[in-house]
């Protein structure tokens, strides 16, 4: 990869649909989505494609296919969030008591001017909508209006020195907040006695993860114009279970690397240890770019279920870098992808 920053990309020029290719792909996921890296147990897909949704251009939010958001009630009731609870569901319930104010982001490592922010500091760098896909590896997705503002900007103030390579993301560690990171509390007794941690694929007797949570980008993947620091959601604060106060969202990468409740970055020089990628290295690679073409040892990654609030949910095509190749492959370039996937 080069180590030069990028420039803000521009929207790309699509030669067909994807509701055009969705016409004439004949598509269906087999199998069923159980217990993944990703989170607990999903609903499986319906085996028949069905017809997405066709609505005039203008009468609700879209991503640049088209494709409508997916409702806030959707998006608050389905998600991952192994801190709180081992399932796709019920995390609104079990987050509602995070205290997400005070807050404050440590930015150091190699920077020439490490800072704290502050909310306030963060609302500083100007909030926008984004309107992002949002593909986990379980094989659903999501299509998510974001509010926030480019990481690149945060990172031009604190000046990364020439050392630096990658950036390091470190989530809230507060297991009295988050009973997940507790091995004493009820929730992880249930999930160790149910077998959770065989079904990830490792022995009862071990420690399943390594908290506190933490992901990490190459320095040029992080000062992609794409990368959010993202505070807000549907035109609202973010709440707990949705990653609040502040989660970084990288939309070309399955959405484990989008990390919640984001309280330390740390500019590096040598790649770092990763949570999932050192849970589970078989199936969790480090760059976890969205690629239909490698699927994990469970799962196959060619198609995925989207939540629009359908019944039921239209099951589609997976996209390389989930449709911002034109965007991010150049990041990429001379990178064998299956190997380093």
């Amino acid at each position: 990869m080069p180590d030069s920053p990028l420039e803000p990309t521009v929207s790309p020029v699509f030669t067909i649909s994807r509701r055009e290719f969705l016409k004439t792909a004949g598509l269906f996921l087999a199998g069923s989505l159980v217990l993944d890296a990703c989170g607990g147990p999903a609903a499986a897909p319906s085996p028949v494609p069905t017809p997405r949704p066709t609505r005039p251009p203008g009468a609700e939010p879209a991503d640049e296919f088209g494709d409508p958001i997916t409702p806030l009630g959707k998006f608050r009731a389905w998600g991952n969030y192994y801190e709180f609870i081992r399932s796709n569901q019920g995390i609104a319930e079990a987050a509602k008591n995070l205290q997400t104010s005070p807050w404050k982001i440590e930015v150091g490592g190699l920077v020439r001017n490490p800072k704290t922010f502050d909310l306030d500091d963060l609302r500083k760098f100007g909030l926008e909508e984004r309107i992002y896909r949002l593909r986990c590896m379980q094989a659903w997705s999501m299509v998510v209006p974001w509010t926030g503002f480019p990481l690149h900007k945060l990172l031009k103030l604190v000046e990364p020195t020439a050392e630096a390579k990658y950036v390091r993301f470190v989530a809230l560690h507060n297991p009295q907040q988050m009973p997940g990171q507790d091995k004493n509390s009820p929730g992880y007794a249930q999930w160790l006695a149910s077998g959770g941690q065989k079904a990830m694929g490792r022995p009862t007797e071990d420690a399943p993860y390594i908290w506190p949570y933490a992901e990490a980008l190459h320095l040029d993947e992080a000062r992609h114009d794409l990368v959010l620091l993202a505070t807000g959601s549907h035109g609202e604060p973010l709440r707990p279970e949705n990653g609040a106060p502040v989660r970084l969202v990288v939309p070309w990468k399955y959405a484990f690397k989008s990390l919640k409740a984001v309280v330390r970055i740390e500019l590096v020089a040598e790649k770092p240890v990763t949570f999932w990628n050192h849970a589970m290295p078989a199936e969790m690679g480090w760059y976890a770019n969205v690629n239909p073409d490698v699927p994990t040892p469970r799962w196959k990654q060619s198609r995925e279920m989207r939540f629009l609030g359908q019944d039921p949910e239209p099951v589609l095509p997976t996209l390389m870098f989930n449709g911002y190749t034109p965007q991010v492959a150049h990041l990429y370039a001379g990178l064998d992808l299956k190997s380093n996937f």
